[in-house]
């Protein structure tokens, strides 16, 4: 099934692989470091990290009033007009995490609030050696990194309730936590959740437990019960805990900031069958989350009035909002936009339940019903094969195994729940009937064995998003999540995938990173956290920006303790074959250290937003991605989602193609689809201890090398590894009798070269690329990153046109006459004063590395 999804708009300024953590509702730029997925302007950099955009502006309001029409409808609606399938379902595009503007604004003091408790600890349970605890005494490491400025100086002394000091300091370019330095142990803990009654910041026990059946369920609000909301405000939360006190600010900012804007206008991205209204849907989300939180902490109506003001020109019934037409308006062509906006008119509804007039009550119930619901029971008895897709009814065996099920699923859940007592069509009945058996199968399946995200993982956060709120929303209704977390054991590991998949800069985002993420963030992991017992994941998201946000309120445990990288590896492979990669650094909590990541999975099974990237990798070193990835390409081009296989037209776009990666090319043509890479891993096993900053030992070391001869029909091997104590990396590969032949790194840095050395500057420093092993006369070029004149030709369309990808320089290394030969390529860092470079490599073949070859 072909299924495509656009880009905000087309505008389309060029950049490199910039992190994209521009404004999500303004220009886009490009380059290092450059603008997030615009509403405004879609930034086609070079390299583009999918990070997170900031929500902004303001605007003015319009009054609402009337009951929603809808409400006089037949109790399942007016019913859909036959639409015939399209030859294209949009997926989306740009990333642009959906930053809350004050978070954005406070950046530099983010991590005054962020860190561990202070107390004494004698647990054993961690690995790395250098893991001694002393008893007693404050943290002391206290000191900030060098070069770092934006600082909160009340980090180091600062306390809460229990005794909280806290770690990071400082949030750096890329919106990482900066955290303190220093090897003192004292104070610092292994991840756990203190069981201390007497704590001034724990939650309540639930007065009154719902049970698992219709007429067990909570009463309103139900998806974040009421005596929460209490143990938050009247209860001290908020007041005894940093976190939930400098959420709340960040939150309660948010909605204040949003609070005079015009209602959010119907923009159609790429026409209805295209990206349809999924931005509008999640910006309503967004802020409505933001205005009915501060009404609950605050008691102050115009945030309450505010969401009605929303909902109500959402719902079609403010003449000076036009919105859509007809029951259809939320659009099932493209059902994604359904599902966020069913989640957003939930929380709406069930948030604000006990300050809703009954009609009101019933104009939203209704617009629910009518505009959602019957739709979501179309696809899932796949009674409509226009609106079906996504539930895999009507698509024989194979699973939907990705962002779209989670997100819908979820959406239609949490709107089900949120009106079943009310509803008197029983449609809300039926959906939580059969949502729950379609996203075990489906949605909760998106995670492979070892938790690696069967997409990407950008769009990762759009599926564990949308799965986390439907179990919310089933825990806290009925007491019980059905089972879902369960269905799948690589879904306790998806967290870990998330943490892993985070270098020193960025996301190891191969394949496309999607579109603007508004409402979404990474704190599933706080609900995971509990769900799995996990407390390490809880402590490692509340270190990070996005988690202020109004689900952080619900799902985070203040008894959770600790420091999050206490006793973690620092290496992992993830070995389902299906995504399978590795990945090792020199340290969790230094962002200067060094990071790469290699995937060496098969090329198909991951709904169409993959490339064919077999060998290739990323590289962080010095807070500099040196090696990076190009990110999506345009997805309305012609055939972008079309299929996986070999004659796809999506392979013919650069940043899709072979070329496009940093890999081996040879012939200048792209791997096999079908290919069945086999990798392997060694690890020295070292986890980081409690203290923040880590050194390792001298022969410390991991690699990964996989054999990916079947994405070429020749013989081919690709290797990566730590030299010197994790202060150089080697990239090597080995290949037999072959043609022509190519090594291809795509990088943002000034390259100089000088035959077998290349020297790269980037954001004032400097890596040396030298070949160390290869055959005769092997030397570094340099290329543009664009299609080659031999490529296949593009489609004639002129959206179909291949992107532009400024700033960004492609570093080869040409083999023309191929052969057979083994080619070392050795990155070492200029890491200043009282470093000592390995010069020289041992020549060993990739089947013989061991943890002991070099």
């Amino acid at each position: 099934m072909s299924r495509y999804q656009q880009a905000p708009y087309s505008d389309s300024p060029s950049g490199g692989y910039g992190n994209s953590y521009g404004n999500s509702y303004g220009n886009g730029g490009g380059g290092y470091n450059g603008g997030g997925g615009g509403y405004s302007d879609e930034p086609q950099g070079g390299y583009n990290d999918g990070g997170y955009g900031r929500s902004g502006g303001g605007a003015e309001t319009y009054p609402m009033s009337g009951s929603n029409p809808n409400a006089a409808s037949s109790p399942y609606g007016t019913g859909a007009a036959a639409y015939q399938p399209k030859k294209k379902r949009n997926k989306w595009l740009w990333i642009g995490i959906p930053l809350l503007l004050i978070v954005i604004i406070l950046a530099a003091v983010l991590g005054g609030v962020l860190g561990s408790r202070k107390h004494s600890d004698n647990d054993n349970n961690s690995s790395s050696s250098s893991n001694n605890r002393t008893s007693g005494g404050a943290v002391a490491n206290t000191g900030v990194p060098s070069g770092v400025s934006n600082v909160n100086t009340a980090a180091a002394t600062n306390t809460g309730a229990n005794g909280e000091v806290y770690l990071a300091v400082a949030t750096d370019t890329y919106m990482l936590p900066v955290y303190a330095t220093g090897t003192n142990t004292a104070g610092y803990s292994a991840p756990t959740v203190v069981s201390d009654p007497s704590r001034l910041d724990a939650w309540p026990e639930d007065p009154s437990p719902p049970s698992n059946s219709t007429a067990g369920i909570r009463p309103n609000p139900r998806l974040f019960p009421m005596y929460k909301w209490q143990a938050l405000t009247t209860g001290g939360l908020i007041a005894n805990n940093p976190y939930f006190k400098y959420w709340n600010q960040t939150i309660v900012g948010n909605a204040s900031s949003t609070l005079n804007d015009e209602p959010t206008p119907y923009d159609i991205d790429g026409g209805l069958a295209g990206s349809g209204v999924l931005d509008p849907s999640r910006r309503i989300k967004e802020k409505v989350k933001n205005w009915a939180y501060a009404y609950r902490v605050t008691n102050e109506t115009k945030y309450a009035d505010r969401v009605w003001r929303e909902l109500n020109a959402a719902a079609g019934n403010d003449s000076s909002v036009p919105f859509g037409d007809g029951n259809e308006r939320w659009n099932p062509q493209h059902f994604l936009d359904v599902g966020e906006f069913c989640a957003g008119f939930a929380i709406g509804y069930d948030w604000l339940y006990d300050f809703w007039t009954d009609d009101q009550r019933d104009a939203l119930m209704w617009s629910i019903i009518n505009l959602g619901l019957q739709y979501g029971l179309n696809g899932l008895t796949g009674s409509n094969s226009t609106y079906d897709w996504w539930a895999g009814t009507n698509i024989g065996s194979s699973e939907v195994n990705g962002n779209w099920n989670c997100v819908i699923n979820g959406g239609l859940t949490q709107a089900a729940i949120a009106i079943v007592d009310r509803d008197p069509t029983g449609i809300a009945q039926r959906i939580i009937d059969l949502s729950t058996p379609d996203a075990w199968n489906n949605c909760f399946q998106a995670a492979y064995t070892d938790g690696t995200w069967a997409e990407t993982a950008n769009y990762w956060y759009f599926g564990t998003t949308g799965a986390a709120e439907m179990v919310n929303a089933l825990r806290s209704a009925y007491g019980d999540d059905r089972g879902l977390p369960q269905a799948n054991p690589g879904w306790n590991y998806t967290s870990l995938f998330h943490i892993y998949v985070q270098g020193m800069t960025s996301l190891f985002n191969y394949g496309d990173h999607g579109p603007n993420k508004y409402s979404t963030t990474a704190n599933s992991l706080l609900l995971w956290s509990q769900i799995f017992n996990e407390p390490r994941y809880a402590l490692y998201q509340r270190d990070h920006y996005d988690a202020s946000e109004p689900w952080s309120m619900l799902w985070y445990d203040p008894a959770t303790d600790g420091t999050w990288w206490d006793g973690l590896p620092l290496d992992r492979h993830f070995d389902d074959t299906n995504g399978e990669w590795a990945t090792g650094r020199s340290t969790w909590t230094d962002n200067n250290g060094v990071y790469w990541a290699m995937k060496a999975s098969k090329l198909t099974g991951h709904q169409t937003h993959g490339d064919l990237d077999i060998g290739d990798f990323v590289l962080d070193a010095m807070g500099q991605r040196w090696a990076g990835e190009l990110g999506s390409a345009q997805y309305l081009s012609d055939g972008y989602f079309s299929t996986e296989a070999q004659n796809s037209e999506r392979w013919l776009y650069y940043r899709k193609r072979t070329e496009g990666q940093n890999t081996v090319l040879i012939n200048n043509e792209n791997q096999n689809v079908n290919a069945a890479p086999v990798g392997h891993f060694d690890s020295s096993g070292t986890a980081q201890g409690a203290a923040p900053s880590f050194t390792v030992g001298t022969n410390d070391t991991a690699y990964f090398w996989t054999d990916m001869s079947s994405a070429y029909n020749y013989t081919v091997q690709r290797g990566i590894r730590f030299l010197n104590g994790r202060q150089q990396i080697l990239l090597q590969d080995d290949v037999e009798s072959v043609p022509n032949f190519e090594w291809r790194m795509h990088t943002n840095a000034t390259v100089s070269l000088n035959d077998a050395t290349a020297t790269l500057t980037l954001g004032g420093q400097t890596l040396v690329a030298s070949i160390v092993q290869g055959p005769s006369g092997a030397a570094f070029a340099t290329a543009q990153p664009t299609r080659s004149a031999s490529d296949p030709p593009l489609p004639t369309a002129a959206i179909d046109q291949d992107q532009p990808n400024d700033g960004v320089t492609v570093l080869t290394v040409p083999v023309d006459a191929g052969g057979s030969f083994s080619l070392q390529v050795l990155f070492t860092p200029q890491w200043g004063n009282g470093f000592t470079a390995v010069n020289s490599v041992n020549n060993v073949a990739l089947n013989n590395w061991s943890m002991t070859s070099h």
